[in-house]
This record gives structure tokens, sequence and C-alpha cells, in this order.
């Protein structure tokens, strides 16, 4: 058991160095990349790691942004969105978008990407990327310094290649990335099998 803790208290400590410290502790983040069409047409792509299921009747997934982004920006705008799912051979392109680049940049290109027109919203998906989830705007909640975005999710697309013999996606297969404190990454971990107690 640890003993003799170190105390953090928000009011003492810059919010910066308070973000760094719970990034730092909440490992890892699964990365949601969002993918979003601006009202001008410009294409958008940044991942996100605060990201994961809010509802499943109905479906609804939900991302954090810190500060009003881009994809904040074009979701609010025209109201739909794509979360990609990366695999561990798409670090350093999930990386590269997430650069502080002008609106008006096209991070498909700049990441030399594959925009696939998707199958029910304007905006496209990562054709590199094994699983896309196509939303709709469901809700945007302003929590604090972040946009909490919340989507109503209309298509999911899931490579062959990932799935396993039950047709869900085997997690070895998919391989996902995730973020985990300061610039580390984390890379596809060992897994076990538990059954939950009945």
């Amino acid at each position: 058991m640890p003993t003799d803790p170190t105390p953090f208290e928000p009011a003492d400590i810059s919010a910066g160095r308070f973000y760094q410290l719970l990034t730092a502790s909440i490992v890892p983040r699964p990365i949601a990349w969002v993918s979003t069409r601006a009202a001008d047409g410009t294409l958008n792509l940044a991942p996100y790691s605060f990201f994961t299921v809010a509802s499943t009747a109905p479906p609804i997934v939900q991302f954090t942004s810190v500060g009003h982004k881009d994809s904040w920006r074009n979701i609010l705008d025209t109201g739909e969105f794509v979360i990609n799912i990366g695999t561990e051979t798409l670090i350093d392109e999930m990386n590269h978008t997430s650069a502080s680049v002008e609106a008006s940049v096209d991070e498909f290109d700049l990441a030399g990407l594959t925009a696939q027109p998707s199958a029910t919203v304007a905006p496209p998906r990562v054709l590199e990327a094994p699983i896309s989830i196509e939303c709709t705007r469901h809700l945007i909640l302003d929590v604090g310094n972040c946009a909490v975005i919340l989507g109503a999710v209309q298509h999911v697309s899931i490579a062959a290649s990932v799935l396993a013999d039950d047709g869900l996606p085997d997690f070895a297969r998919l391989a996902p990335p995730s973020r985990l404190g300061r610039t580390e990454w984390g890379l596809p971990p060992a897994t076990v099998v538990r059954d939950r107690p009945r």
C-alpha cells in the first residue's frame, strides 16, 4: 500500500500543471481521431484522448476538447463528425494531426492521409483507420475550460481485417495506441480474460 502520499491541491497549482498531473495519472486513454468539415468545406482532423462511450441505447459517444478548437467550431456549425480509431502503425500520423495550425489547413493533406467519403455524414472518415464512427451532434457542454462533445452514432464502419470470429473488433488485430502522460504514447498491451462474477 502507498504510504506518505504527496498532496496536490488544484488551488495551489497552475491549471497547466494540474492538467499534466491528471493526464499522467489517468492512463492509458483511448484516442478519438476526429474528422470534421468546416462550413466552407475545409477538412479538419485531430486526436483527442479524453474520449469514451456516453450511452449505449441510444448509442452516444463523447470526447472533450480542451478549449474551443477547430473540431468544436466545425461540429457547432455543421452538426456532424467522425471518430476514427487508429492503430499503432498510425501513431506518427495521429501525432502529426495534433499540430496547432491555422483553420485553413487540411490535416488529411498535412499527414498524407486519405479522406474517404462517409456513409451518412458529410465529414470524411480516415481510410487508413480500421474503425470509423459517424456521428451527429447530440449535445455540447461547456465544462470549465473544456467543451464536452456528445455525438449520436449514425453508422460504424469496421475493416474486416480487425474483426474476430464473433463479429466484434479484436483488440490484438486492431492494435490501437493510447495516450499517456507527457509526450508518451502507449502501445497495445498484453491482455487477460476474466469473466464477470455472477
